[in-house]
């Protein structure tokens, strides 16, 4: 049947940020392998020279880049400051562990020199914080139990007392529907994703450089994302973020891998 589209070009639909240019730094070991190849060696979190010149001026050049802290480990990653109770080691693997590894650890010194790296360079940082805390695996790829959100609010002052600028604190790492190594219902997400947002309004105060609460951080599925944003409500998540890896994962030599959007 025949029809007429009629496309008004004198409306603004959206905008996209000038800043839109994006990119990751994971926190893979250097042992993580993959389809026969070890391809992370010291490009993460933990390991990455963060005084390499090339580095350095490759970040510059973007002014700015968006630098999103996270992956896949993110929730398993402990923060070595306040009262943690437990020990603060490096990843290591670990049968049975999430994705074949154990907990791992972020100290202040590490964290310290990569805020130099990002003040130097003007990055925009969003920063994947661990929402697997204190709970607990149910069945299969199910956990459950309350957040412990302690470690990541003494993570969160310290971030504040030392001046970082952090434009957004995501909760969580591809957590959502079935989930990808782990799964939290919609239900037990969003009451976490208040105390994560209850936590950032008490510590920022009142301040203009309070940044954004984005989630989940993961793949879309209707339901799960439909029951989080009726559950969270209006003014506490502000960001929705989700990934989508369209051309595979990158286990064929016909395939490349897609980013996280």
């Amino acid at each position: 049947m025949p029809a007429t589209v009629v496309v008004d070009g004198t409306i603004t639909v959206a905008e996209t940020d000038e800043n839109y240019v994006c990119a990751t730094i994971d926190w893979w070991p250097h042992d993580k392998c993959d389809y026969n190849h070890c391809p992370w060696e010291y490009t993460s979190v933990v390991n990455l020279d963060v005084t390499h010149s090339l580095l350095v001026k490759a970040i510059e050049a973007f002014r700015p880049l968006r630098i999103r802290i996270g992956g896949s480990l993110q929730d398993q990653v402990l923060y070595d400051v306040g009262n943690l109770g437990s020990p603060c080691h490096s990843f290591f693997k670990m049968k049975g562990g999430l994705f074949g590894f154990s907990k791992g650890c972020l100290n202040m010194d590490r964290w310290d020199a990569l805020n130099n790296l990002f003040s130097k360079t003007g990055a925009i940082i969003s920063f994947g914080l661990n929402a697997l805390h204190g709970r607990h695996k149910i069945k299969n790829k199910v956990w459950g139990g309350p957040w412990n959100s302690t470690n990541a609010h003494d993570f969160i002052s310290y971030t504040i007392s030392k001046g970082y600028k952090i434009e957004a604190w995501e909760f969580g790492n591809e957590l959502s529907g079935t989930g990808i190594g782990a799964s939290v219902s919609a239900d037990t997400y969003a009451k976490d994703v208040g105390k994560l947002n209850e936590i950032v309004d008490a510590l920022y105060k009142n301040s203009n450089k309070k940044p954004s609460i984005m989630a989940p951080g993961g793949f879309f599925e209707q339901g799960w994302f439909a029951k989080l944003l009726k559950i969270t409500g209006p003014g506490t998540l502000n960001t929705v973020s989700h990934h989508m890896y369209n051309l595979g994962a990158g286990g064929s030599t016909q395939e490349s891998k897609s980013c996280c959007g």
